[in-house]
């Protein structure tokens, strides 16, 4: 199964144009430049870290609701958990991806 890059892109920048003004954590959307001669890396480390600052925005969302921030909305908190776990999921699924192309380079014959 291969999964083409254009129509991922498409559907990517259609959700960005659906997102409000008023998001969540503006800084945590960010666009990655042109990417080419970019380390392989250091593009994989900016996903991990923002994957880590997603998750850390929900929990502390969900801290501050859970204080009784009046501030912070349900709603609010339910969509940056869902965000955090769709990138896991999403990372998840890279990494398994990962794994077994380098098995299967591994298993060819030299």
């Amino acid at each position: 199964m291969q999964i083409g890059g254009n129509p991922l892109l498409q559907e990517m920048q259609s959700i960005k144009g659906e997102i409000s003004p008023n998001s969540i954590a503006p800084s945590s959307l960010r666009q990655v430049g042109n990417t080419s001669g970019a380390d392989f890396a250091d593009l994989l480390s900016q996903a991990v870290g923002h994957v880590s600052e997603l998750q850390n925005t929900s929990s502390n969302l969900a801290t501050r609701l859970d204080m009784g921030d009046t501030s912070v909305s349900l709603s609010d908190t339910v969509i940056a958990r869902e965000k955090a776990s769709v990138a896991f999921e999403a990372t998840v699924q890279v990494r398994n991806k990962l794994v077994e192309a380098y098995k299967e380079i591994m298993s060819m014959p030299v």
